[in-house]
C-alpha cells in the first residue's frame, strides 16, 4: 500500500494564487474602489508624461497675457504674471503626488519597525516606544508638521520630512497593535517553541502578516499627506516659488477670487479629486484585504 504525502510548500504555492485571485475578484467588484484606482492612475501618468507634454514651461511668464481666461490658446487661463496654469497643475502634481508617497515612505519605514518591535519585545521596549508615540500624537497632526517644517526651514525636501514624522505614530501604533494579535497565533507560538531566532520569526511570520493593514493604512495616509503638503505650501513652509505646487498655487490665487478665480478653481478641483481617489482605493482595498471575508 502506498502512503500519500503533501508538501506543504506545494500547498502553500497553490492556496497563495487564490487567495490573489478573490482578493483581485473582490476589489474589482468595488466600483468606488476602481473609481478612485482610475483617479489616481491619472494623476499619477500626467505628472510623470510632464516632461514629454506639449504645454509650455512652468516658470515661462507672458506678460501679455496677465490672467487671462481659459482660451485655445491656454486651456487653463493664465495667473498673475501670465505663466500657463495647466502646466503648472501638471508640474504641481510632480510636487503633490511625490510628497504624500515619500512622505508615508518615510513613516513607514521608520514607524512600522518600531512598532513591530515594540509589539514583539514588550516590557520596557515597549513602554518606551508607546511614550514617545503618545506625546508626539498629544499634537494634532498637522500643527506638529508645521512646527517641523518651520524648524527644518521651508522647502519641499524638509516639508516632506516634517509630515513623514507627524505621521510616523499613527504606524508604530498599528504595526504594534498588529504584532501582538499576530504573536497570540498558534503557528507563532509552534515557532517560538521550536526555537526560532527573532530575525526569521519577525521576517517570516510577523512582517508577511501585518502587511495588508499597513498597505491599506498607507494608502490612507497619502491623501492626509497631499493635503499637508499643499497646506505647508500655502504657508510658505512647503515648495518654493517659482517651482510649482498646488498649495502655494492657492496661496497666490486667494488674492485674484474676483478677478481670476480659475487659478484657485483647477489647483483646488486637483487636491480634491486626488485626494477622494486614495481615500476610495485605501477603502477599496481595506475591503479586499478583510480576511474574515475570504
Amino acid at each position: 500500500m502506498s502512503t500519500l504525502t503533501t508538501d506543504p510548500r506545494s500547498a502553500a504555492a497553490e492556496v497563495l494564487p487564490q487567495r490573489q485571485s478573490r482578493i483581485w475578484r473582490k476589489f474589482r467588484a468595488n466600483r468606488a474602489a476602481l473609481l478612485g484606482g482610475v483617479i489616481v492612475g491619472f494623476f499619477v501618468l500626467i505628472a510623470l508624461l510632464a516632461p514629454l507634454l506639449p504645454i509650455p514651461a512652468p516658470t515661462a511668464t507672458d506678460w501679455g497675457a496677465v490672467r487671462k481666461a481659459p482660451s485655445a490658446a491656454h486651456w487653463f487661463g493664465t495667473d498673475e504674471i501670465g505663466r500657463d496654469v495647466l502646466s503648472r497643475m501638471v508640474w504641481g502634481g510632480q510636487a503633490s503626488l511625490m510628497a504624500g508617497v515619500v512622505s508615508v515612505a518615510i513613516a513607514v519605514f521608520l514607524g512600522v519597525p518600531l512598532g513591530i518591535l515594540a509589539g514583539y519585545l514588550r516590557g520596557w521596549t515597549d513602554a518606551a516606544i508607546s511614550r514617545v508615540t503618545e506625546a508626539m500624537l498629544a499634537a494634532p497632526f498637522l500643527i506638529l508638521a508645521i512646527a517641523l517644517a518651520a524648524f527644518l526651514g521651508p522647502s519641499l525636501t524638509n516639508a516632506m520630512i516634517a509630515i513623514g514624522l507627524s505621521a510616523m505614530p499613527i504606524f508604530i501604533r498599528l504595526a504594534r497593535a498588529q504584532t501582538m494579535a499576530v504573536m497570540t497565533e498558534d503557528y507563532v507560538e509552534s515557532a517560538r517553541a521550536v526555537g526560532l531566532r527573532h530575525g526569521p520569526m519577525i521576517w517570516r511570520y510577523i512582517l508577511p502578516n501585518i502587511f495588508p493593514p499597513i498597505l491599506v493604512q498607507a494608502t490612507l495616509t497619502i491623501a492626509t499627506a497631499i493635503i499637508a503638503e499643499a497646506s505647508l505650501s500655502f504657508l510658505g513652509l512647503g515648495q518654493q516659488p517659482p517651482a510649482p505646487s498646488w498649495g502655494s498655487m492657492l496661496n497666490v490665487a486667494k488674492n485674484f477670487l474676483e478677478q481670476a478665480p480659475w487659478m484657485a478653481l483647477y489647483p483646488g478641483a486637483a487636491i480634491f479629486l486626488v485626494v477622494l481617489g486614495f481615500n476610495l482605493l485605501g477603502d477599496g482595498l481595506r475591503d479586499a484585504l478583510d480576511p474574515r471575508d475570504h
